[in-house]
């Protein structure tokens, strides 16, 4: 289960520290980055717990961005992403690996390609999302498979997280982690069957 803060940050309204010294106040500014919290199993959909806290997130009023990079079935892309409870925005990939079987995906290079493109545009548009400060919590399920699969870079993945903007949660889901990722993580979680 993710349990979160029910306070809300923005960039719009930083948190102030007041410092006071010899007659003098001065107002400092700092950002609150929210943790990296990685949650990993053994086998791929293990992670119903994170949608519906997603959902529950969502319902209390914070704004949460659900990606599944591997899911699909739906052709959602990101120009038909879905809106639940006002504040969850649930996008999935125009071209699933999932809705193909294995040997379809091989014997078919514009297939391939296609799922590829749709799988890097999505990751373009979830660093957006990560450097814009505008979510409390984004969710990037399967996000790991993707790096194992070289469609996204372990490194471009590095170099956002640790400049992202976010108060909030940042939740990685996946089986094979690489170890990079794994040091930078404030919480891991594994799931069990």
């Amino acid at each position: 289960m993710v349990i979160s803060s029910s306070n809300s940050y923005s960039k719009n309204n930083p948190d102030l520290v007041k410092i006071s010294s010899s007659n003098k106040t001065n107002l400092k500014r700092f950002i609150q980055h929210g943790q990296i919290q990685i949650y990993q199993s053994l086998y791929r959909g293990s992670y119903s717990s994170i949608i519906r806290d997603s959902l529950r997130n969502a319902a209390l009023g914070r704004k949460v961005l659900l990606v599944q990079f591997m899911k699909g079935g739906v052709k959602q892309g990101i120009a038909n992403a879905v809106k639940l409870c006002g504040n969850l925005t649930w996008v999935r990939s125009s071209y699933s690996f999932d809705q193909y079987d294995s040997e379809a995906i091989e014997n078919n290079e514009n297939l391939k390609k296609s799922m590829h493109e749709s799988t890097v545009e999505l990751w373009n548009f979830c660093k957006k999302e990560l450097l814009s400060g505008e979510n409390d919590q984004i969710i990037l399920d399967e996000i790991f498979l993707a790096i194992e699969m070289k469609i996204i870079d372990k490194d471009d993945l590095i170099s956002t997280l640790e400049n992202r903007f976010i108060s909030g949660d940042v939740i990685l889901t996946g089986t094979d982690i690489p170890k990079d990722l794994l040091l930078m993580a404030n919480q891991i979680t594994e799931l069990r069957s």
